[in-house]
């Protein structure tokens, strides 16, 4: 039988989604039907993507996966999406210095492949090629946001 301790009698670190869910979704084609045309070249795409967790309970917490997805083709946007995909998590036996590495890097990068999923599914029932969009380094997200808040907290402590 399977015994969930380890030896030192600590329960060994689990993560499980509960849930995965949209909580907003929205696609705007601005120029239909004219931005359908065949075009001579590519419109230039941006993409922003932000994790957001919040607790629900001691082992529960609420992920939020957001992307932003607009084409341009000069200062017309051809088409603009927004998806806020989320997951609800059970993070249980993870020492704590490792709990915001597991809620920013690991459950962004089980939600992903579903949130990229539907932007290339409503791009395309919007009319265009799916939007793929490419792989993201989470980890290389947390890192600079860690560094970005250790600045910020370094800029508010000298003294005026």
């Amino acid at each position: 039988m399977a015994d969930d301790n380890n030896s030192n009698g600590a329960t060994s670190p689990t993560l499980s989604i509960l849930a995965q869910y949209v909580k907003d979704l929205s696609f705007e084609n601005p120029g239909a039907p004219r931005s359908l045309q065949a075009r001579d070249k590519a419109p230039a795409i941006n993409i922003n993507v932000n994790v957001n967790a919040n607790p629900l309970s001691e082992t529960d917490f609420d992920v939020v996966l957001s992307l932003i997805a607009e084409a341009k083709d000069g200062d017309k946007t051809v088409f603009h999406t927004e998806l806020v995909y989320g997951g609800v998590f059970r993070v249980a036996g993870f020492p704590q210095e490792h709990m915001l590495p597991v809620l920013f890097i690991e459950c962004p990068r089980m939600l992903f492949p579903f949130a990229r999923q539907i932007i290339a599914d409503v791009t395309r029932n919007g009319g265009f090629p799916p939007l793929m969009i490419d792989p993201i380094d989470f980890a290389q997200m947390f890192a600079q946001r860690v560094a970005e808040e250790q600045a910020r907290s370094k800029v508010q402590a000298v003294p005026n």
